[in-house]
């Protein structure tokens, strides 16, 4: 029989009868499939143990995080599987290092560089259903890590590439990818087809539904990923490969809220020292969103950065030692900066699509910051009480929104 990989996200197992539910689904599926399962934690469990860790300290290492963090899959696993149990189905729960998930030393962020999977083939091999602990592996020095937030959806796709998965199915709480988040905007559109390079796109510009590494891993491996409600049995949106590609046009927005800019004011202009300032983000596990330094003929520049907000306090203790080094005396900060974006393969290089966007801005009067082009996405940065206005408008413009 072929393989499916079947990921359950927190919501639909924030509940004993949600995780009930999530077995009947399992059932119907292994009844003409292999399956495996891959879980994250229930809930907002992990959020909770985050608060927790910020309640004892704002700075713990990543080490005891990833202890910390990687309770609430094991939670998940065994109530799955006893559900599954329950159903007379034969189900048994392993860990990320249980199976194989060897990943390198970086904690809260790894990266997976192996996937043994033997105990998941025995398994399969005796019509077992493997549920798995999303989001966390173990690395090559036997410790344990996690993958980063929304890990579990890149555990799923490297299981489905390790087993050569025909297909792997995400269920989560919406029917599927729409023009926009549907819970913040009426009359959204449900996309039925996506290409890997959109929800590539998508992902990495602030959409929930896929992690950037999973699509990145689907594309890599032509795996068909199906993202779809775990509450109902409608059809969803299907992640794959596309053929002939239309002109290009907009096909969804989606936007990031939870940013943070920081500006270094009056740097001194010598080439070495935005060298150190980078170096030293990225080695510190920095992730910038984006960052800029004045053009001009004067000695001094102001240099800003655009992170997740989640690393602030990381930014600000690194950027200290650095400030101190470099002797620059003055740096600026706000949290009232998000994205947003328009996607679509070629729209980057389209001049009319560029050109609409920024009319239907100026019409609405919607001051913009920064922009970035790329050959699938418009990313225009700006201040927060200005994103509904832009994408209501943004909708509307491109036919993203029901009539």
């Amino acid at each position: 029989m072929s393989t499916v990989v079947l990921k359950f996200g927190g919501t639909s197992l924030a509940s004993p009868h949600h995780i009930i539910n999530a077995a009947q689904k399992v059932a119907q599926i292994s009844k003409k499939h292999n399956t495996v399962v891959v879980v994250s934690a229930m809930g907002r469990t992990t959020d909770q143990l985050f608060r927790m860790s910020r309640e004892i300290t704002p700075l713990p290492k990543a080490r005891e995080m990833d202890m910390l963090l990687t309770a609430g899959e094991r939670i998940s696993v065994a109530l799955l599987s006893m559900a599954l149990g329950k159903l007379d189905l034969e189900a048994e729960s392993y860990t990320g290092s249980q199976v194989g998930i060897i990943t390198d030393t970086r904690h809260t962020d790894a990266r997976i560089l192996d996937i043994r999977g033997d105990r998941i083939k025995k398994a399969l091999a005796e019509n077992k259903i493997a549920v798995v602990c999303g989001f966390q592996g173990v690395s090559l020095e036997k410790e344990i890590t996690t993958l980063g937030r929304g890990g579990s959806d890149t555990t799923a796709l490297a299981l489905g590439a390790a087993l050569n998965a025909t297909k792997c199915i995400i269920y989560t709480d919406v029917d599927g990818v729409f023009t926009e988040d549907p819970n913040m905007f009426s009359g959204v559109k449900k996309i039925t087809v996506l290409s890997y390079g959109e929800m590539l796109e998508l992902s990495s510009h602030g959409a929930q539904v896929l992690h950037p590494r999973a699509s990145s891993i689907a594309a890599r491996y032509n795996i068909p990923v199906e993202i779809k409600n775990s509450f109902n049995n409608r059809p969803g949106t299907v992640i794959t490969g596309l053929g002939d590609i239309e002109h290009p046009r907009p096909r969804a927005l989606t936007h990031c809220t939870e940013l943070y800019l920081i500006t270094l004011l009056e740097v001194t202009k010598r080439a070495r020292y935005l060298s150190q300032i980078v170096t030293e983000l990225a080695n510190g596990g920095v992730h910038l969103k984006f960052f800029s330094h004045g053009i001009s003929e004067a000695k001094k520049f102001d240099l800003s950065f655009i992170t997740p907000l989640g690393e602030k306090e990381l930014v600000k203790a690194i950027l200290k030692n650095i400030t101190k080094k470099l002797r620059i005396k003055s740096i600026r900060e706000t949290c009232d900066i998000c994205s947003l974006s328009v996607i679509g393969r070629g729209i980057g290089s389209a001049n009319k699509v560029l050109a609409d966007t920024f009319m239907t801005l100026s019409t609405n009067k919607v001051h913009i910051e920064v922009v970035t082009t790329s050959e699938l996405s418009i990313t225009i940065f700006l201040k927060k009480k200005y994103l509904k206005r832009a994408v209501n408008a943004l909708l509307r413009k491109f036919d993203l929104v029901k009539r």
